[in-house]
């Protein structure tokens, strides 16, 4: 990464919300919500978090959902105290971080609020009272001085909202980065950050790697030490492990050396085909090999995983003269995201019309860079010899170099 400086050490735990001496947690655990954004399944929940920089000038960095309202208040006045907030910065309007900004103004009626021009713009899409009176619009490289503390706003429109902006504190080294590097799971989920971490990335900002990588390249003029995103966990450690997971999955390059097969089978029959050409390839040296049921598995943890691994296989049965709809579903996804630099298989299976691996080619001729090998399956209802022939074919084309 370059002139990126990264510093390992340690911070206090966010259990007991001091992140450094004048610099305190204010977010909040979700653990009863079952769909993040209304389609992505969050099992261990998901968190909204928030910030205080106590200083001469106290300023709040984001609110919360409105799910959160009572907690991220309580928190807000345990942190406060007898102290009244001179700023509320808002880095993103999306409503999981923006829903209580007019409870908190109406609350501290003196608190001015700084954001991008844009989100000035676009307020009074979100609230019924005007704030504009009461709103900062600051632009990039703008900074704003609490004391010892001073915040240098960097703009990063479409990472993952047009408005969207992030803030680097210079004396401790902290990057207040909005949704870029966030996870789903709640901070008290044990779990490895890169698997959520990625299935975030490439379902929520997958689409904006041209714009991810123009805020990375801005990152590499500052010393960062800390990470503090609006979802999952302060990062403070490895922080060029973190950046650089970033900096691949925005250039849409392979993670791993791998097969990723996606299966729409009706009856279980292009299923069976697929367990069968998982192990050919095995055998014929694939690293590693994953098979996915898109009829029955988390179509978000498909997309992630076809990102991931630069080698797929498309595998659906025929229906209504097209493709089963979830392996439709699945390549709709993919081409809104922005699929691309990936070697594809087709196999396709049609009892009397085999209509799936045209539709499944046009569709991913539609993307950038996508190399579709010359052999393909066609199987008729069930597996036969010629159809296992013609995988044994496939497998070798595709794991060639």
């Amino acid at each position: 990464m370059g002139a990126i400086v990264i510093t390992v050490r340690r911070i206090h735990t966010v259990t007991n919300r001091q992140i450094t001496d004048s610099i305190f947690y204010a977010g909040v655990n979700d653990k009863t919500l079952d769909l993040f954004e209304s389609q992505y399944v969050v099992p261990n929940g998901v968190t909204y978090n928030s910030y205080v920089i106590l200083d001469d000038k106290c300023a709040i960095m984001d609110t919360a959902d409105k799910r959160a309202s009572t907690e991220w208040k309580q928190n807000i006045t345990e942190i406060l105290g007898d102290r009244k907030p001179d700023y509320l910065v808002v880095l993103h309007l999306e409503p999981d971080h923006s829903a209580n900004i007019q409870n908190i103004c109406e609350h501290y009626p003196d608190m001015k609020l700084i954001l991008s021009a844009k989100a000035k713009a676009m307020l009074p899409q979100f609230f019924d009272e005007d704030l504009t009176d009461r709103c900062i619009a600051v632009s990039e490289g703008d900074e704003l001085s609490l004391g010892r503390h001073t915040l240098k706003f960097i703009m990063a429109p479409m990472v993952h909202w047009p408005e969207v902006m992030v803030a680097y504190e210079a004396s401790e080294k902290i990057l207040f980065s909005a949704d870029a590097f966030g996870k789903f799971g709640t901070l008290d989920t044990q779990e490895d950050w890169t698997c959520e971490a990625r299935r975030y990335y490439f379902n929520i900002v997958g689409k904006y790697g041209a714009q991810v990588q123009t805020l990375l390249k801005k990152a590499k003029t500052l010393e960062i030490e800390t990470i503090c995103p609006l979802h999952g966990p302060v990062l403070t450690e490895d922080l060029e492990y973190y950046i650089g997971k970033y900096d691949l999955w925005s250039r849409y390059e392979p993670e791993d050396d791998g097969v990723f097969i996606a299966c729409a089978s009706i009856h279980g029959n292009t299923m069976n085909a697929c367990r069968k050409l998982s192990e050919i390839l095995t055998e014929k040296g694939a690293k590693k090999v994953v098979v996915t049921d898109l009829a029955r598995d988390d179509m978000a943890e498909a997309v992630e995983d076809a990102f991931r691994y630069d080698k797929i296989v498309f595998a659906a049965a025929s229906y209504d003269a097209g493709v089963f709809p979830c392996m439709e579903e699945f390549l709709h996804h993919l081409k809104a995201k922005n699929f691309q630099n990936r070697k594809a298989a087709i196999v396709e299976n049609g009892s009397w019309a085999p209509s799936a691996g045209k539709v499944m080619r046009t569709m991913l001729e539609g993307m950038k860079n996508i190399s579709i090998c010359d052999n393909a399956v066609t199987m008729k209802t069930t597996m036969k010899e010629n159809t296992v022939n013609e995988m044994e074919q496939l497998a070798e084309e595709l794991l060639a170099k």
